[in-house]
């Protein structure tokens, strides 16, 4: 499976981008971090419709699209990975996640994508969602493998 994760805002060296690396590094699946520019000046609509057409212009063709949003559902980490795993399962080739910048995503992206998903109803820093969304991912990977890694309930 080929994972595609596309953000908005540049992540310069520091602790952000070191986690970022760490934990993709450690996912057995290919993960692809590909960042867009956040525009300023421009109305806000605008900027999220421009910046999503560019994020989804990442994306494989037919791949399952996830959509970060703090309206999503949230999901515990269990169901997250069942979710994975039956995509996984079901022989998905490609998935890409979409973070969206300070005015979020396009609606059409929202209401195209296969999952909406909210790590709460917190507002998230662009870099520390990446990390959220790769550490979940690694413990997805964790939990579908047995790895004690996640030591859920």
């Amino acid at each position: 499976m080929k994972i595609v994760i596309a953000a908005v805002g540049r992540i310069k060296s520091g602790p952000e981008k070191s986690l970022i690396e760490s934990y993709r590094t450690r996912l057995p699946w290919s993960v692809d971090v590909r960042e867009v520019d956040h525009k300023k000046g421009s109305p806000p609509q605008k900027n999220t419709q421009t910046e999503t057409d560019s994020m989804i212009g990442f994306i494989p063709k037919g791949a399952r699209i996830i959509c970060l949003d703090s309206r999503g559902t949230s999901l515990d980490s269990a169901a997250f990975a069942k979710r994975i795993g039956h995509w996984r399962d079901d022989g998905e080739a490609n998935l890409g996640f979409l973070i969206g910048g300070p005015d979020g995503l396009a609606k059409s992206a929202l209401a195209a994508s296969d999952l909406t998903l909210a790590f709460g109803t917190a507002t998230w820093p662009h870099a520390l969602a990446r990390v959220l969304l790769l550490e979940q991912l690694y413990r997805a990977h964790c939990i579908l493998t047995g790895h004690p890694y996640h030591r859920g309930h």
